[in-house]
């Protein structure tokens, strides 16, 4: 395992083919994301089905990310380009229209989402094409909303709108997306990342649904709202991991409070031992070009260093003119990041339970022992988690009885998803399997020492409270 910090590969037109999906998993990748703005189910199932018979060919665990894409609010069709110059007249009509020019500097729209414009009030802004227009609120009526643009710009139909003075009363879970959500379940993705969060209650949604259908799946939250900056700490509290969206949150917040906003939501998940994605733009320009900036080398180095758990590849990937290049220049930053990472971080973090406690001393004992791996024995995936948490620098390999399991931990830093075993209530059994198969596939030397944890009773979730040293005498009573 060359490197801890794990890569997300958004998958689209340009990374579809199967070559390229396995030169990308040979480069780095372990996680793809299916992003559900684009592309209809069968797209995304012929995308899914590749990436699994590939990895599976390559002997190798790929996490799948489905990226729900929640209640975007987006331009209408216009008749044709907009070029917008800074003090134009741009009108918001409550009903659907086709956009137009109607008067030399004025024009018209509508969006997506009528009822958002029952919500702005005088002197609010509205943001299109993702931030590159800045228009004002001047005026009211029953038919439309008047705005001025404040800076040039063109614009064209469907394209993003936010409105970051505005208190937004949406639901963040769409009929679409409730569809999507199904699509999800019935093909066992490993997570669901949910845009436009705003609280806990979003999340929670999520849980109904999956609930309803006796489904467990990973829900990361997105973060990409102000209001989801306000209520990180019950969002996080609700998820199972989150995302640090930064391509719409740096359009809902100003934009230079973005690196604080990232990294004090980065040291939040690692208190809360939540695995957390840094995403959007990290390596913007390989798009389009076959180098990266130095300034976002850096990017994906600071966000490395903060202690984020992966980061995120998104058009770089999708319609980038060379996916694996992307993937193999953000895996070698992370690699080379790496040697200077501040391991160890046994005295970080409070609020420990007993399971924190046992996992923070497994971390620290096998550090002290200079132990080649730490084996976690795990039925939820919880345990791994937590060691992970310390950022040992050593490999930490996941014993699971459970695929599901096993995928779940394909996002979380240092953690190797391995080794699949036979559930069983015995103890020595367990460990006894364990090991044989640690042995067999190749993660376990005869020779070497390794630190073991597990739980009694087995299976048990945060049950954790065993610790073996495995040197070779153990290895060999295991064995026989």
């Amino acid at each position: 395992m060359l490197k801890k910090t794990k890569i997300v590969a958004t998958v689209g037109p340009a990374s579809e083919k199967e070559e390229i999906l396995r030169q990308m998993i040979i480069n780095g990748v372990n996680v793809f994301r299916l992003n559900f703005s684009h592309g209809t189910h069968e797209y995304h199932k012929k995308n899914l089905d590749t990436i699994r018979r590939v990895a599976k060919e390559l002997h190798t665990r790929i996490g799948i990310l489905q990226d729900i894409s929640g209640p975007k609010i987006r331009t209408g069709e216009l008749k044709e380009l907009f070029e917008l110059k800074k003090g134009d007249r741009l009108d918001f009509y409550r009903e659907a229209i086709l956009g137009e020019k109607i008067a030399q500097n004025h024009y018209k729209i509508s969006i997506n989402q009528k009822s958002i414009l029952n919500m702005l009030k005088i002197d609010e802004y509205i943001y299109l094409y993702d931030g590159s227009i800045r228009a004002k609120v001047v005026s009211t009526d029953d038919q439309k909303i008047e705005t001025i643009i404040e800076n040039d710009g063109f614009l064209n139909s469907n394209k993003g709108i936010n409105f970051p003075n505005t208190k937004i009363n949406i639901d963040v879970i769409t009929q679409k997306d409730k569809n999507d959500l199904l699509w999800g379940i019935k093909n066992e993705v490993d997570f669901l990342a949910i845009s436009f969060v705003q609280n806990a209650h979003d999340i929670d949604e999520v849980r109904e649904i999956l609930a309803q259908n006796n489904a467990k799946i990973s829900v990361f939250a997105k973060i990409e709202k102000f209001d989801a900056v306000e209520n990180i700490d019950e969002i996080i509290k609700s998820s199972d991991g989150i995302m640090v969206a930064r391509g719409d949150l740096g359009i809902e917040v100003p934009y230079y409070k973005v690196p604080n906003i990232q990294k004090e939501i980065i040291q939040k998940a690692n208190n809360a031992s939540k695995p957390v994605i840094t995403a959007t733009q990290m390596l913007f320009s390989l798009a389009k070009s076959k180098t990266a900036t130095r300034a976002e080398i850096s990017d994906v180095a600071n966000a490395v260093l903060d202690g984020t758990d992966a980061v995120m590849l998104s058009e770089e990937s999708a319609v980038g003119i060379d996916p694996a290049n992307a993937v193999d220049i953000m895996c070698q930053t992370i690699i080379e990041t790496e040697k200077r990472y501040p391991y160890n971080k046994f005295n970080d973090f409070n609020d420990l339970d007993n399971t924190d406690k046992i996992m923070r001393s497994s971390a620290h004992l096998a550090t002290d022992l200079n132990a080649d791996a730490i084996f976690s024995l795990t039925s939820s995936g919880k345990s791994a988690i937590k060691i992970a948490r310390y950022r040992p620098n050593i490999e930490i390999i996941a014993v699971g009885h459970s695929e599901k399991t096993l995928n779940s931990l394909s996002i979380v830093w240092g953690v190797n998803p391995a080794i699949l075993v036979n559930k069983s209530n015995e103890l020595t059994e367990l460990l006894k399997d364990s090991v044989r198969s640690s042995v067999e596939k190749g993660f376990m030397d005869e020779d070497k020492c390794y630190l073991l944890t597990a739980g009694f009773p087995t299976g048990v979730e945060g049950s954790s409270n065993l610790i073996r040293i495995l040197n070779k005498e153990q290895i060999a009573y295991y064995l026989q």
